[in-house]
């Protein structure tokens, strides 16, 4: 399997933070969005980051910036479908997801994904950690982004009600430490700042 791309995902509305975009809050010497990227850039060939209103606002970050094909706020899965609409256009057999809000996931994410999806004629799968599953988190196929797009437009908006039916396999990752912790409120990104600064 080659390696993959990634897409950032960025295009929720951020009701619980006051609105806006939860990526571009400061955290530590960045933001939230400079850690994602730092943390993701070594395990992938490129990078996009989905959001959707005027992309210029991330100009500084020097991505693509993809927003939503379909229309009404439909979610992460509409977001994993812009980065394989871009994957697509680049040649690229599969896309890993990740959060802008979850700034400390694993280093290790994608190459312990492809693991879980080798062998499998279309390699999609999700991390999960015993608490469950993380379905901003996982491995997607180019091959299955016309399928996406039909079930969205048909009003598909839950990770798992796709994934499920397509036999996705998953990555399980221990829950020490909280590594899909993200930040959803005020208290959470002062967590997230106490987090950074405790670390080694």
């Amino acid at each position: 399997m080659k390696q993959p791309l990634a897409i950032i995902l960025a295009g929720g509305r951020a009701t619980r933070m006051g609105g806006g975009d939860k990526g571009l809050l400061p955290l530590g010497d960045g933001t939230l969005l400079s850690h994602v990227i730092d943390r993701i850039a070594p395990q992938v060939a490129d990078m996009a980051l989905n959001a959707n209103g005027d992309p210029a606002r991330f100009a500084s970050f020097g991505l693509p910036v993809l927003s939503d094909p379909v229309g009404g706020f439909a979610g992460p899965l509409a977001g994993v479908l812009a980065g394989l609409d871009w994957a697509a256009e680049q040649g690229a057999e599969t896309v890993v997801s990740v959060a802008a809000d979850t700034p400390f996931f694993p280093c290790d994410l994608v190459p312990r994904l492809m693991l879980a999806a080798e062998g499998m004629p279309v390699p999609l799968a999700l991390a999960a950690t015993p608490d469950g599953r993380q379905p901003t988190f996982g491995l997607w196929p180019v091959a299955l982004r016309d399928d996406l797009r039909r079930a969205l437009q048909d009003g598909l908006r839950k990770v798992v009600m796709w994934t499920g039916p397509h036999d996705a396999r998953t990555a399980l990752f221990d829950a020490s430490g909280d590594p899909f912790f993200n930040v959803n409120t005020p208290e959470d990104l002062a967590r997230a700042r106490a987090i950074l600064e405790a670390a080694p």
